[in-house]
């Protein structure tokens, strides 16, 4: 990589890079937050680090680090407010072999979910290993979880 990153701009969707060619500052722009937050952990539990940061923090972000915590993925969770858009460290474990963002962000009617094997061969790898996040009228849920109550909800991110 030809840059290097020194911090966030002041707005929350804009990261600062400089070149090692030219030295030039670069703005980049943070387009999926959740996409992100889930990539930096996933980048933190292959390198082996026992926590990692997320930064920006939002709700979203930490209600799916929630969801992921009562399945037993990651550790402690720890808002850190800086000041600014907050930070959050999460202890990692080492049970996380992939993670990430479902992106376009499709509906699931609760028909959807009883066909089930069509999204878990897409994204896990196997009937009973992993999970799908949804985002339901009853909050974020795992695709069990939404199985058993009977509603469909948003896909927003797999974890196995």
């Amino acid at each position: 990589m030809d840059s290097i990153y020194v911090g966030n701009a002041s707005e929350k969707s804009h990261q600062l890079w400089v070149s090692r060619n030219t030295g030039k500052v670069i703005t980049v722009v943070m387009l999926d937050p959740l996409a992100n937050a889930l990539n930096t952990i996933y980048q933190n539990e292959m390198r082996g680090n026992k926590e990692a940061i997320i930064m920006p923090a939002s709700k979203l972000i930490a209600n799916v680090l929630r969801v992921m915590q009562q399945e037993g993925y990651v550790g402690e969770i720890e808002y850190i407010d800086d000041g600014r858009w907050g930070k959050i460290r999460v202890q990692l474990l080492g049970r996380i072999n992939k993670c990430g963002a479902i992106k376009p962000r499709q509906p699931l009617s609760y028909n959807d979910l009883l066909r089930l094997p069509e999204w878990v061969r897409r994204f896990l790898p196997s009937k009973d290993v992993g999970i799908l996040i949804l985002s339901t009228s009853n909050g974020l849920m795992t695709h069990k979880q939404a199985l058993e109550k009977r509603i469909g909800g948003i896909v927003l991110a797999y974890v196995y």
